[in-house]
Formats: C-alpha cells, structure tokens, sequence
C-alpha cells in the first residue's frame, strides 16, 4: 500500500510539474509571437539616405548637394527650431541640423490637415518644420548627414527618423542652443550675397 501511494504521489508530482512546464513553454512561445510581430509591424529606417557633409561656417551662398540639404558648410547664426510657414534659408536651418536638430520640410501646397500633422508630430525642442521649394518628394526629414523621403504626413517612419536623429549620434554639436539665433525668414548672410 505505501509503494502505492509512494507511486501516486510521483505521479501527481510528474503531473503537477508537467503542467508547470508547459505553461511556462506557453507563456514563452506567446511573447515570442508578441514580439516578433511587434518588430514585423515597426516602420523600418531602411530609407534613410546618408551623406558625408561638411562643416564649418561662411558667409556665402552654399550650393547644396541635396535638396533639402542634409547638413555642410553653414552661416555662422543658426535658424531658431520652431515651425515656420515660409520657406527659411538653408544656410541658417542647417545650422542648427549642425546643433541636433532635424528639419521637416513640406511642398508648397500641402493641404493644410497633412500641415497640422506635422506641426503636431514634431517635438517643442531641436525640431524645424518649414515648406520648401522643389522637394523630390511631399515631405522629407532630415539631420546632420541623414535625410529620408516620405509620401506624407501620415507615415509612422516619420516618428522614428526624430527619435533617431534628433540630438543623435550623427550630431557634430550636440546640444548646442536651438534658440538665441535668427527667427523667420531673414537670412543672416551678408547683403548682396
């Protein structure tokens, strides 16, 4: 009798830590399957252009290689970060691109619920948002070095592109100020040039 009970006791034991296991395997396959769709359904950075810039400040006219430009020679005043409803001059947005920040431009044209969105997507701090002449695409983001085309004001990369680049590891003067500069449309180059 006691090497029946003994062997019912071993049983219910098996029992009780086979079912432990297989609801820790569960549980484990569960957040596997959670997480591999998690990462699925991100908005991927595989876009983002990357280019070798300058740096350094002139007081003239820069011709920039890309359009918007992603960063080079600049004026010596960076553009305050804000939202802009003019086209601002590249010299002093790349500036402050040089200080952290990322610059959102947009087509001249953009209806003004895809205008709302951007203002709202971008941060109070190290951000620019402005409309800007002959975009090869209806918005594009960029940083120091990093620009990425986007369809519109509606795409989940644009969230991602500012948690990556704002201030990012790309920035040549991290944490410089974004305020204390010039505001608007003015450009800080000399006259006439």
């Amino acid at each position: 009798m006691a090497a029946a009970q003994r062997a019912q006791e071993r049983r219910r034991s098996a029992l009780l830590w086979g079912g432990v296991v297989t609801v820790v395997l569960a549980m484990t396959a569960a957040i596997g399957i959670v997480v591999v769709k998690e990462r699925a359904n991100r908005p991927t950075l595989e876009a983002v252009r990357t280019f070798t810039v300058d740096q350094g400040h002139v007081t003239t006219p820069v011709a920039y290689a890309q359009t918007p430009p992603a960063g080079g020679q600049h004026a010596p005043v960076w553009l305050n970060c804000g939202q802009y409803t003019q086209p601002v001059p590249n010299e002093n947005a790349v500036h402050s691109m040089e200080h952290g920040a990322v610059w959102v431009t947009y087509r001249d044209g953009t209806p003004a619920d895809q205008v709302r969105k951007l203002r709202s997507a971008l941060p109070d701090t190290y951000a620019l948002l402005s409309p800007y002449k002959g975009l090869p695409a209806p918005v594009v983001a960029s940083a120091w070095g990093k620009q990425l085309a986007l369809e519109s004001a509606d795409d989940p990369r644009l969230a991602e592109f500012v948690k990556a680049y704002r201030q990012g590891p790309q920035t040549p003067e991290p944490g410089a100020a974004c305020t204390g500069g010039i505001d608007g449309t003015g450009s800080s180059m000399p006259e006439g040039m």
